[in-house]
């Protein structure tokens, strides 16, 4: 018999979204919407722009385009949109006081505001950044602490037809720095500080030193969110965010741009090379990041919803964009969520939190710190992504926070997917720890080597068709794109994700097939934690892998090759250590240095990290006929083991 721990009741089917849609399209169960999703795209997608009340100014003229190839489709032809107006301006003209964003500082009074302070804010922002130059295509960086602000600088750049390229708050310098310069953004918008466990985090001044290898950027906005005295600003370059509006009159209307404009620009780490700028666009986006907040994780009109997230990641624009489609109310809260050990339960008691949005990583580090005491009643789902779950942490959520009551919606996608592959379906029942089926028009399988499906073992997470969230591209790099999604097998996506599909039907995830880390449920590809490495003096070559751990996840590791002239110290380890956390932030210090004389290298001087990853957990390396130096991996097991 299969193993549920959670089934809908009749009340809770009746009352979902989901239900609706498929009363919407005459069908009774999700796989017979699932299956209408995937095959009759020009009739699913238009029955849900219509169920969530989209209303384009200009009608399209096709559904999809798949003209180029599905590597560049492109969906909502002739159409034309703002998500702003979806977003924030129709609620605002349909529920004006209604609470749209509420405001929890780490330090200080709560504070809200209404549906129609939000579209004042956005529009006045969107006219201040008009008059610095700011028009539609210019890309305009956000770098912010969660809170109402983000979503106004989101929405203000959207309601330009700008380009938007969120970067996460964590970030040092360096890092910032790197996604300004490849995306050529125009403006930066940041703060003069945010407060993290107590402590200062000094954003204006890390946005200088990030602005110093950036030379794009050529006017920054900064929200006076802890009201400094000592903030330097750069005559010309920077103004602060209440000055640059205090003249707008607000009556800018958002710009009616083509469903295929630029929309987003959100950056994720691969295995090699630089950070990958994946681009969304209005129409794609806003349909398919409403579908999830609507029809997978419930979210309704009036519901009020909290993400333990940031901008720099894609649940933040996904709770930015698939809340507000949604009309919901978003609770942000500035520094860590576990500080103090309650603070979550404590939000969610005191602001009636309906949707709950986690990571793995997060609950595995909550549950030490004591089971909660707070009132939990008031949650209808609770929404998990990130990182496959393990089993304990799972029910612990389930049985403690959940109360057994409300569903876990456990979801998975990436940046590039705009957000999501698979999801469980909460008019289905849930198993613990899967994610349920391939989410409404995702056309998901599992190949193996040879590119032929495979049930009840492991393989390859693939996608046979395009969707309309998927990224439309790296920025800049047409080859990289086609090279990273569509050349293994060739007309379908590989997401780089190990899945399995069990006898019911259930689909679960057991990590990255390729080398990409996931440290708390923060993706960072080895070639940027290796690049920090190697800039110390003393360090020759690097291979950063991940190491399971059992609050984070996965921590780095780094295997160093010291230059000639160095020593191997415990204080050489330290320093490239924080060598690494200066450049990428304290979030991604490995948490491990080990010297050794040489990597394992191929005979095209590829460094293999499978076969390092490998060799450090005990497992099969696999095929290393292609190694040049297959002795590397012996001394690798000899510096792990002392």
């Amino acid at each position: 018999m299969p193993e549920f721990v959670w089934a809908p009741s009749e009340q809770f089917r009746a009352q979902a979204n989901l239900t609706r849609l498929q009363r919407r399209l005459g069908v009774d169960a999700y796989a017979d919407l699932h299956r209408i999703s995937v095959e009759e795209p020009e009739r699913f997608w238009p029955a849900v722009i219509d169920d969530l009340g989209f209303r384009f100014s200009q009608p399209w003229e096709r559904v999809v385009d798949l003209s180029r190839g599905p590597e560049w489709a492109t969906w909502f032809d002739g159409a034309k949109l703002n998500i702003a107006q979806e977003c924030v301006h129709r609620w605002a003209a349909e529920r004006p006081a209604d609470e749209a964003a509420v405001w929890l500082p780490e330090q200080g009074d709560r504070q809200s505001l209404s549906w129609r302070e939000v579209s004042d804010a956005v529009r006045r922002l969107a006219e201040g950044l008009a008059s610095l130059g700011i028009g539609p295509g210019d890309a305009v960086g956000i770098f912010l602490p969660m809170s109402p602000q983000v979503a106004i600088a989101s929405h203000a750049i959207a309601h330009l037809g700008a380009v938007q390229v969120p970067i996460f708050s964590g970030f040092a310098a360096p890092a910032i720095a790197a996604r300004l310069s490849d995306a050529k953004a125009k403006a930066l918008i940041t703060c003069d500080g945010s407060l993290r466990r107590g402590h200062v985090m000094p954003m204006k001044a890390i946005a200088d030193e990030a602005l110093e290898s950036a030379p794009t950027v050529t006017h920054t906005v900064v929200w006076r969110r802890l009201g400094m005295d000592d903030v330097p600003m750069v005559i010309g370059r920077d103004r602060f965010w209440d000055d640059l509006v205090e003249k707008a009159g607000g009556d800018l209307e958002p710009a009616q741009v083509d469903a295929e404009h630029p929309y987003l620009l959100a950056y994720t780490s691969g295995t090699t090379g630089r950070p990958k700028g994946a681009l969304h666009v209005h129409g794609g986006f806003l349909v398919s990041i409403a579908r999830e907040a609507a029809y997978q994780s419930d979210v309704h009109a009036g519901d009020r919803v909290h993400f333990a997230t940031d901008m720099g990641w894609i649940m933040g624009p996904w709770t930015v964009v698939g809340c507000g489609a949604a009309g919901a109310t978003v609770v942000y809260a500035e520094g860590a969520p576990d500080f103090p050990s309650d603070r979550l339960w404590a939000l969610i008691e005191s602001e009636r939190i309906t949707m709950l949005g986690v990571s793995p990583t997060l609950i595995r580090a909550l549950i030490p710190k004591g089971d909660p005491r707070n009132d939990l009643s008031s949650l209808r789902t609770i929404t998990t992504t990130g990182e496959p779950w393990n089993r304990d942490p799972y029910l612990w959520l389930f049985e403690h926070v959940a109360g057994r009551r409300a569903p876990i919606v456990n979801i998975s996608g990436g940046t590039e997917v705009g957000a999501c592959f698979l999801t469980t379906c909460v008019t289905e029942p849930i198993k613990p720890v899967a994610l349920g089926f391939p989410a409404l028009g995702q056309d998901m399988d599992v190949f193996d080597a040879d590119g032929r499906p495979v049930r009840g073992e492991v393989g390859e997470l693939v996608c046979k068709r395009p969707w309309p969230g998927m990224t439309r591209g790296i920025w800049g790099d047409d080859e990289r794109y086609l090279e990273t999604y569509w050349r293994r097998f060739p007309g379908v996506w590989t997401h780089g994700d190990w899945a399995s599909i069990d006898d019911d039907g259930y689909w679960f995830l057991h990590g990255r097939s390729d080398d990409t880390l996931n440290i708390a449920g923060k993706r960072v590809g080895p070639a940027e934690l290796e690049s920090a490495a190697v800039a110390h003096r003393d360090i020759a070559e690097a291979a950063a892998i991940g190491v399971p751990h059992d609050v984070k996840g996965e921590v780095a590791w780094i295997f160093c090759v010291p230059r000639d002239n160095a020593d191997a110290t415990l204080q050489l380890a330290a320093d490239v250590a924080d060598a690494v956390a200066a450049d990428l932030g304290k979030a991604f210090k490995p948490d491990r240095i080990v010297f050794v004389s040489a990597l394992p290298k191929t005979r095209s001087a590829k460094i293999v990290r499978r076969a390092v990853r490998a060799r450090v957990l005990g497992k099969d390396p696999g095929d290393l006929s292609s190694l040049e130096n297959p002795e590397a991996l012996d001394e690798i097991a000899q510096k792990v083991a002392t």
